[in-house]
């Protein structure tokens, strides 16, 4: 059972001096477009007491629905919360600015060991914000405590309308690769194809494709299984102490989320002032120990409780890390991965 240190890592935040220099001034304003979940809002808060930039934020599902919801002229914000593979057909669409690092103090503390998994390992338009896991949460209550847990597990009927599967074309698609032997990121329409035949066979065992309400639903007992984020798992963990998470034995996606800034932010400023105040060690600790996501900050890790610096599904063992894969942008073939989604979607 995890124990949130909060009130240890507010006194560090209280003791930190933030941003000097910034005017309290109550018309500054930032956007943000984030994961649900993926802050600590006192966080946020205290930000906004200390800059007088008030913030105000939305929330998406998928990056692909983050990113039709941008291309359609959904505008307004000034940062945004993509994955990895994300960010390059964003910035490849021009819709990124180019990230000025002489105004990131604290940029330094990034960890280098995760940038240079990512496609822009040199950070010339993103910021990591958090790396995580996907993999499986499970009550222990009804399965057991598991040394090793397959993707096929959701091909048993055991657990029939018991669990779930996430409502993201790269991650499940991913997922059924894995286990087949191939590629989270596989170009091959016969794999893919697989795939698609695969999951569609494991769809008859689930309740829904969801990403947002299956933590809760495995609180409750709606569910007893589901494809997950670590962090989103380790979360509830509190609420349930029978509540596991476990990397699939076949391997699984490693995700570095970013912050970028739109080309078309009208707050630049603000929210680089943002930035780097997340990149700031006392920040990026209470952040980690907030949502349970590895916040890629050397500086931060010197703070942070025992129970988080040995738990692995925060800190990702070497031995994950080899079995593993970071999505990545496919170009032309991300039509071929809508397509075969929107076939297991719709399939009966």
């Amino acid at each position: 059972m995890k124990i949130r240190t909060c009130s240890f890592m507010a006194a560090l935040i209280l003791s930190v001096f933030l941003l000097g220099g910034c005017s309290k001034e109550e018309s500054r304003k930032l956007y943000l477009y984030n994961w649900s979940d993926y802050i600590d809002e006192e966080l946020v808060k205290t930000f906004t007491e200390e800059t007088g930039i008030q913030v105000i934020t939305d929330y998406f599902d998928s990056n692909e629905s983050m990113y039709a919801k941008l291309r359609s002229g959904g505008d307004g914000y000034d940062i945004v919360f993509p994955t990895s593979y994300m960010v390059e057909i964003m910035n490849q669409s021009g819709m990124l600015q180019q990230i000025d690092h002489s105004r990131l103090s604290n940029l330094n503390n990034i960890d280098r060991k995760f940038t240079a998994l990512s496609v822009d390992n040199d950070m010339e338009y993103s910021v990591p914000y958090m790396v995580s896991t996907t993999g499986i949460g499970y009550l222990a209550s009804e399965l057991g405590e598991l040394d090793s847990l397959s993707w096929d597990i959701f091909g048993t009927s055991d657990y029939a309308l018991k669990m779930t599967m996430l409502n993201d074309v790269r991650e499940t698609i991913g997922a059924a690769l894995k286990y087949l032997g191939y590629s989270y990121n596989s170009r091959s329409e016969a794999e893919l194809a697989e795939a698609r035949d695969l999951l569609i066979a494991w769809k008859k065992n689930l309740a829904k494709f969801e990403n947002d309400q299956y933590k809760n639903g495995l609180v409750s007992s709606e569910f007893v299984i589901s494809q997950g984020y670590s962090g989103d798992i380790l979360q509830v963990q509190e609420e349930r102490e029978d509540l596991q998470f476990i990397v699939p034995e076949e391997g699984t996606a490693i995700s570095i989320d970013n912050m970028v800034i739109l080309k078309g932010a009208k707050n630049t400023d603000e929210a680089y002032a943002f930035i780097d105040y997340m990149l700031q060690a006392e920040v990026a600790a209470a952040n980690i120990e907030y949502v349970y996501y590895l916040a890629p900050n050397t500086e931060a890790y010197k703070l942070l409780s025992e129970d988080i610096l040995n738990d692995p599904a925060v800190f990702i063992t070497d031995e994950v890390l080899e079995n593993s894969e970071i999505l990545l942008d496919l170009g032309d073939d991300n039509e071929l991965y809508s397509r075969i989604w929107d076939e297991i979607k719709s399939a009966r």
